[in-house]
């Protein structure tokens, strides 16, 4: 089994449990050089808000968009967003990414921005 593999395994108990629940969730994703957010609405159909380290806005503050410190202002920049559109309460979905390092870094963050999880 590959790292991709055991991933999405971690991946599919969690996503089954938040799509029972039809809750808005939260969603992380890392590579290597970035870190995404996106808010998904309950029926999985709509992206309500998103934020990562690709954008210009993000790239000026900080300049390594690997690290905890770019995950922070992701996390900050998605609560704003959230929000903003209305949203108050998400489920965390780590996409099988252990939570520790960055994502730890985003949600609390997203936290500290206002989000309830």
């Amino acid at each position: 089994m590959n790292k991709k593999v055991a991933r999405m395994r971690r991946a599919r108990k969690t996503r089954a449990k938040i799509a029972e629940l039809k809750a808005v969730r939260l969603t992380v994703h890392r590579s290597n050089c970035h870190i995404y957010a996106q808010v998904i609405s309950g029926c999985g159909s709509q992206v309500l808000a998103s934020a990562s380290t690709v954008e210009q806005a993000v790239r000026s503050q900080v300049p390594n968009g690997g690290n905890a410190q770019a995950a922070t202002v992701v996390g900050k920049l998605i609560a704003e967003r959230a929000k903003a559109a209305g949203i108050e309460t998400v489920a965390f979905d780590r996409a099988g990414f252990h939570y520790h390092g960055r994502v730890k870094a985003l949600a609390e963050a997203a936290r500290e921005g206002g989000l309830k999880f």
